[in-house]
């Protein structure tokens, strides 16, 4: 592990305060400019075939990575400081259910501000529980002010969600623009109000998503299609992350289509 148990606990009260942290330097970034290579077929592929249905808005690519070779790296889905303060905010024995990036490319535009699950219990009209899903998002570019950043509220995971629109709209909360250098990691709470920027630049600007819930969650718009042979070579916690997700065989680790399309809540 790179950090302690003491700042594990820090790391995860930062989080509950202000619904996401980021760790600096984290991942290797060698590591993750071979992730670009593998990736950037997958994203052409699906723009050749989303373009007039992009589905997060003008210019803005889903892409599910498959779970097998370079996207099956348990250096990054077991990452033990992540996973420690995981364990933090969501509880013990964490699942793994969603892998795949979000790209905009120049042409994108705003989003509308949105959280991306809807309440855990819609009939108290209440966001005030403990965290029950996270994003673990990491770019496989540096992410700068030109490309793109995701653009958040604070603490808006906890608040009831008309306040906090109405709230954002009269200019009574701000408004963090969250750039990132490759390698850095972001935990975010995906209850909070959020909404991806432009990218005005020439280039994608990646950024994977690997979801977790807690132990009893299951989401069934979002799963890893899990490769038998990547399963058979998984350690028994790399296991127990997937449990959830489906087991198939190598030859049908892709899906026939994105599913997770109703995103923004």
């Amino acid at each position: 592990m790179r950090y302690s148990q003491a700042e594990h606990a820090a790391f995860a009260r930062q989080f509950n305060r202000d619904s996401l942290v980021v760790l600096r330097r984290h991942f290797d970034p060698d590591v993750l400019r071979a992730w670009y290579r593998a990736f950037e077929p997958l994203l052409w592929a699906n723009v050749a075939t989303e373009v007039e249905n992009a589905n997060r808005g003008p210019q803005r690519f889903y892409v599910t990575l498959p779970f097998h070779g370079i996207f099956a790296d348990p250096a990054i889905y077991e990452d033990p400081d992540v996973l420690a303060i995981l364990e933090r905010v969501i509880g013990p024995d964490p699942v793994m259910c969603q892998l795949a990036s979000d790209t905009p490319l120049k042409g994108s535009d705003f989003q509308d501000w949105h959280a991306d699950t809807p309440l855990l219990f819609p009939e108290t009209d209440d966001n005030d529980t403990p965290s029950f899903q996270i994003a673990v998002n990491f770019p496989l570019v540096d992410v700068t002010d030109e490309n793109g950043p995701l653009e958040t509220t604070y603490g808006t995971h906890r608040m009831n969600k008309a306040s906090a629109m109405a709230r954002l709209a009269a200019g009574e909360l701000a408004v963090h623009r969250e750039t990132m250098a490759l390698g850095d990691v972001m935990i975010r709470d995906v209850r909070a109000v959020h909404r991806g920027t432009p990218n005005a630049s020439g280039q994608p600007r990646p950024m994977v998503v690997i979801g977790y819930s807690r132990r009893w969650l299951h989401r069934p718009e979002v799963q890893i299609r899990v490769p038998r042979s990547t399963f058979d070579a998984m350690s028994a916690r790399g296991k127990q992350l997937v449990r959830f997700n489906p087991i198939v065989a190598d030859d049908e680790v892709a899906p026939t289509a994105e599913t997770y399309r109703a995103f923004a809540y």
